[in-house]
């Protein structure tokens, strides 16, 4: 296993951890239903992807 024989800073630490960040998902327009979707994801309210069908929706009763 890896043992450092000398500590890094607090500056060197965090200029490595730069790249870790929340990133906002971009969101597009159901093409179907037009209801707000995440990109390549299946329409959550109609189930449709790229204008086809992908998934049986249930009907509510």
């Amino acid at each position: 296993m890896a043992h450092p024989k000398h500590k890094h800073s607090k500056t060197r630490r965090d200029k490595r951890r730069t790249h870790y960040k929340a990133v906002k998902p971009t969101i597009s327009v159901c093409s179907n239903c037009g209801s707000t979707v995440e990109y390549h994801r299946v329409c959550p309210e109609c189930g449709y992807y790229r204008g086809k069908p992908a998934i049986e929706k249930k009907l509510a009763s």
